[in-house]
């Protein structure tokens, strides 16, 4: 049997997932029990969605969780050559044709003729020559099943009447996700896929894509349960706090989230929850995941980081902290000697750092309300420029002025307003954009979301009260 080698794939579009977190651990764990490799790569062929600040993101989160990478990070973005070649081959083979329909219009013919979702016969049949503006679709078998042995979730099988005809390269030549995948799992000799379960449905498209182009025996298959939230509802940034980096930022210890993510799926066995690195990597087995979703407790969470703190020397305790605190400020410590007389002044002008919630002065934001009648507009606008920047000042001050720009608030000063007292509490303080920085995109995002939220219970109040 050929070593182990298992690989971390994510998607450089924003925060860490937790749910991302827990597949790397558990990818990372079986590669160090089984004496493998362990290969970080980014799946960045979505050019439109990336972002140049993730991939440094990613690499820092999975460094402070203490995940190691024996490989890499490899970028599909540099390896579009292999994907052609695959390409080129699997039309040689009359496996692709040319299409110039949205999936929107496939499906749409489909139902109309009371046909599965998958088959389309339409550009099947057209002929069309491959050319700019024209993607490739595979022609999938409208017959048969495609079927594999699911490490955690047993035999899995799909009829293949239910697989669309599903695109391999766009219709601007770039290759897609699924191919790429395919190709580098098997160039870079992948022998375990261990991923979440919502990647189920791409795997019999891997499957076929893999016998397609002769690649030889499939990797082991291993998806791995959802997490949830208490309301059992998958987590999501909308309603949960899902970035590890906002973990990290909130002072939990990297070995009391090691210890958590890894009993997400999977238990040792008996009461224990408390496990060193060391005795995970000698008890997890894959083959004892449970396919159930997991539910990510935050209570329990903080309550096991409680534990870790605990056992902490006096020594080690405060070092810890106090590299944590200096962490979290440093940055924007010459502004606030700028600015503070005392050094009693200093916590109030960068607690908002480290604070759960926001303390917003009723003074200031009476004023600011009367100040900004586009209040609301500002913060959805701002919300909205800040899901898609990069994470760095000098972008987040454009996206400001942009937001303000798109509300009628010509003047920079005016558009900041808001935002800083939604994220701060406070219409003074540290430059602001190297504060949302540091206070980092989601959490920025959900005091934006707060403060929305907070305005229009106010306006909708101010509404149903009769007038004096």
């Amino acid at each position: 049997m050929s070593a182990v080698r298992v690989r971390m794939a994510p998607s450089p579009t924003g925060y860490f997932h937790v749910g991302s977190a827990r597949t790397a651990l558990f990818n990372w764990l079986f590669a160090r029990q089984q004496g493998g490799q362990f290969v970080l790569r980014i799946e960045d062929t979505d050019l439109a969605r990336n972002r140049a600040d993730a991939t440094a993101g990613i690499e820092r989160a999975m460094t402070w969780l203490g995940l190691d990478w024996d490989e890499g990070p490899y970028f599909q973005s540099e390896r579009a050559q292999l994907y052609e070649a695959a390409i080129g081959r699997l039309l040689s083979k009359g496996l692709l044709y040319a299409c110039d329909c949205t999936s929107q219009q496939v499906a749409e013919r489909n139902q109309a003729a009371g046909r599965p979702p998958g088959y389309d016969g339409f550009c099947r049949e057209r002929g069309l020559e491959p050319s700019p503006g024209r993607a490739l679709r595979f022609r999938t078998p409208h017959q048969g099943r495609t079927s594999w042995a699911d490490v955690v979730r047993g035999e899995v099988s799909y009829d293949n009447a239910s697989i669309e005809d599903f695109a391999v390269r766009k219709s601007n030549g770039q290759a897609l996700f699924i191919l790429a995948n395919v190709v580098d799992d098997a160039d870079m000799g992948i022998t375990h896929v261990i991923r979440g379960e919502d990647h189920v449905p791409n795997t019999p498209k891997h499957i076929l894509l893999w016998d397609a182009l002769g690649l030889g025996p499939h990797p082991v298959f291993a998806h791995l349960p959802l997490l949830v939230n208490a309301a059992r509802k998958k987590l999501s940034k909308r309603r949960d706090k899902v970035a590890l980096e906002d973990y990290r930022d909130e002072g939990y210890l990297p070995e009391a989230m090691f210890n958590y993510l890894a009993l997400l799926g999977w238990s040792p066995g008996g009461d224990r929850e408390i496990l060193s690195r060391e005795q995970l990597v000698s008890e997890f087995r894959l083959d004892q995941v449970k396919s159930s979703p997991a539910f990510f407790d935050e209570q329990k969470l903080a309550a096991l980081n409680a534990e870790y703190l605990r056992a902490l020397s006096p020594s080690d305790f405060t070092a810890r902290a106090s590299e944590w605190l200096a962490s979290r400020w440093s940055p924007i410590a010459p502004f606030v000697q700028e600015r503070a007389r005392t050094l009693s002044e200093v916590y109030s002008m960068v607690d908002f750092l480290f604070l759960p919630e926001v303390r917003t002065d009723p003074a200031e934001w009476a004023k600011v309300r009367r100040q900004h009648p586009a209040f609301v507009a500002l913060l959805e606008a701002a919300s909205a420029g800040y899901e898609q920047c990069e994470w760095e000042p000098a972008s987040i001050r454009q996206a400001t002025q942009e937001a303000g720009a798109a509300v009628g608030v010509s003047a920079l000063a005016k558009a900041q307003a808001p935002v800083r007292l939604a994220v701060t509490g406070r219409t003074v303080g540290p430059p602001l954009f190297e504060s949302l920085h540091l206070l980092g995109r989601s959490r920025a995002l959900a005091r934006l979301a707060a403060a929305r939220e907070r305005a229009l219970r106010e306006d909708a109040a101010s509404a149903a009260s009769p007038p004096a």
